[in-house]
């Protein structure tokens, strides 16, 4: 969850009032443009993975997680992993300009604009090859562990603490809560689906359903 307009529904914050998809633009200014380029080509250095960067953007002070629009978050994210990997200080970025020695350039994966157009359309595969045994098949009855970690976790809060049902095994994908802290680990993924009475209480239509896509540490047998 990536910016207070993705959190309509929730106490206070109003109805999700999202721009039809039709007539919704990619970007709705040039600085927004910017700071996606930035954010991706910054990765390629190779200081953090998808998981850090996600794990940034929500590490900030919840007055400001609910004030900025969606790159404004992601700006901010990526600041504090510049900062944290000791490309740029505080000080450089709020001057706008370096104030110390560049670093070597040697010792920086710096990816050239046809290398990078290589690996944005390669992209970056989770899926992992590993002989386990998965714990669930579909069709078992789970339930998400109702737990709060203090680091990331790809768990959404609606969905702990409720039970639903096996659809579909992924396989084994790297695991999102661990590659957060720099642990490239694997775990099978499931889709699980969850009646949505389950999730949001009797006023909910009995016809819906909602799938999610959980790792293996997420659930516990129901």
């Amino acid at each position: 969850m990536n910016g207070a307009h993705d959190m309509g529904g929730m106490q206070g914050f109003g109805p999700v009032d999202a721009e039809p998809e039709t007539e919704e633009p990619i970007f709705h200014a040039e600085w927004e443009r910017r700071a996606f380029a930035l954010t991706l080509t910054s990765a390629m250095i190779g200081r953090w993975n998808i998981d850090m960067s996600r794990f940034a953007r929500e590490r900030q002070h919840p007055i400001d997680y609910l004030g900025n629009s969606y790159y404004e978050t992601w700006l901010a994210g990526l600041y504090k992993l510049l900062v944290e990997a000791g490309l740029v200080t505080e000080e450089e970025l709020a001057a706008g300009k370096p104030l110390t020695a560049p670093t070597d350039p040697d010792q920086i994966r710096v990816a050239d604009a046809e290398t990078a157009v290589k690996l944005l359309n390669r992209g970056g595969p989770t899926e992992m090859d590993s002989d386990r045994t998965p714990a669930f098949k579909p069709g078992d009855r789970v339930r998400v562990l109702n737990v709060h970690p203090a680091g990331h976790t790809r768990a959404p809060r609606y969905t702990r603490g409720r039970a639903g049902v096996i659809h579909h095994g992924h396989g084994v994908h790297v695991f999102a809560d661990e590659n957060a802290k720099g642990n490239r680990v694997g775990e099978h993924l499931y889709s699980v689906r969850f009646q949505a009475r389950d999730l949001w209480g009797p006023e909910a239509s009995a016809k819906d359903a909602v799938h999610v896509d959980l790792w293996e540490p997420h659930l516990e047998a129901f």
